[in-house]
């Protein structure tokens, strides 16, 4: 048998704390930026090409650098001629020993309901997941544990998802189902066998438009594995187009203040910074007396002129017409 290490041990602990999908599926505060990451049907919904990129280091400070850290670049626009999107998305999961990387591609159809004036969106994607474990990070209660001889080893299996979602003037949400293939990593050995289950994502978001300048934008993130489920639930407001800021809260983890801002004439090139407070488990997620976590994010929209040539809306987490 095995013994990890005491900061692989302390991550490992906490991560059996919560949900299972905590561990499968990065962690992000920011998720209103990130749709594509959670549902494949967001893909060239907003009506333009934009680039996303995020990096989340979770609970900073923690020992010998064992807290997960987690990054994901996606790529997404519309094909008009189809009434439909493509998308593309890099994730890179750190945890502890174990690094979980994903790229997939994504294929929405988008359905107009005029007379709702709606949009629906039907989306599936497929690509790879691929696990990678270095043993030496690990420490062996036995010399020459034949589970620990590997040393560095990896695998790759095909992965699927699939996901649906609607737009309106001001609600927007979907249903997003990940690894419906349900892969297995087991690296040689029964032991260390890991499938990938399951999960959904579920989202939901209003826009309430106070005056010319103010917008204000609650949002919910809910993910399940169908066994448990965990909730994040958000506040934000936006002032000329330009500048937001808001506070979430993640069901039994933390606190979070999310704020950002645009750039350049057209404010195409937006910034976003999330911390998060910790208020559950802090003592096994941080060597202070109160975890942190920082997320930044990065997303240039990319100048594209609307097919029908009305006006554009655009705020911090999408742009329609």
């Amino acid at each position: 048998m095995r013994k990890l290490s005491g900061l692989v041990l302390f991550v490992l602990m906490v991560l059996g704390a919560v949900p299972v999908f905590a561990q499968q599926d990065a962690q992000f505060t920011q998720y209103m930026f990130n749709t594509l990451f959670y549902n494949p049907a967001f893909a060239g919904v907003e009506g333009v090409t934009s680039l996303t990129a995020v990096h989340r280091t979770q609970w900073a400070g923690y020992p010998d650098g064992g807290n997960p850290v987690s990054q994901v670049v996606s790529f997404n626009t519309p094909i008009f001629r189809l009434s439909s999107g493509f998308g593309l998305h890099f994730m890179n999961d750190r945890l502890g020993p174990q690094n979980n990387m994903q790229f997939q591609a994504s294929y929405a159809y988008h359905l107009h309901l005029k007379e709702l004036n709606t949009k629906v969106s039907f989306g599936v994607r497929g690509g790879a997941y691929a696990q990678a474990i270095n043993s030496n990070n690990l420490i062996a209660n036995e010399q020459g544990d034949l589970l620990l001889l590997f040393g560095r080893d990896y695998q790759m299996r095909p992965d699927m998802g699939a996901g649906v979602y609607f737009q309106s003037q001001k609600v927007h949400g979907g249903i997003g189902i990940n690894h419906l293939l349900k892969s297995e990593f087991n690296f040689g050995s029964d032991v260390t066998r890991q499938p990938l289950e399951n999960h959904m994502n579920v989202m939901l978001g209003y826009d309430y438009v106070y005056g010319r300048k103010i917008t204000l934008s609650p949002s919910l993130l809910v993910q399940t594995d169908f066994n448990q489920y965990n909730f994040t639930l958000t506040a934000m407001g936006n002032l000329d187009e330009k500048y937001w800021a808001g506070i979430s809260f993640r069901q039994g983890e933390s606190i979070n203040i999310l704020t950002g801002y645009s750039v350049l004439k057209d404010k195409s090139l937006r910034f976003g910074y999330s911390f998060d407070f910790v208020v559950k488990g802090t003592d096994a997620k941080s060597s202070g007396a109160l975890g942190t976590s920082h997320e930044v994010s990065l997303t240039y929209t990319l100048p594209q002129a609307a097919p029908t040539g009305k006006k554009i809306i655009r705020n911090p987490r999408f742009r329609h017409d």
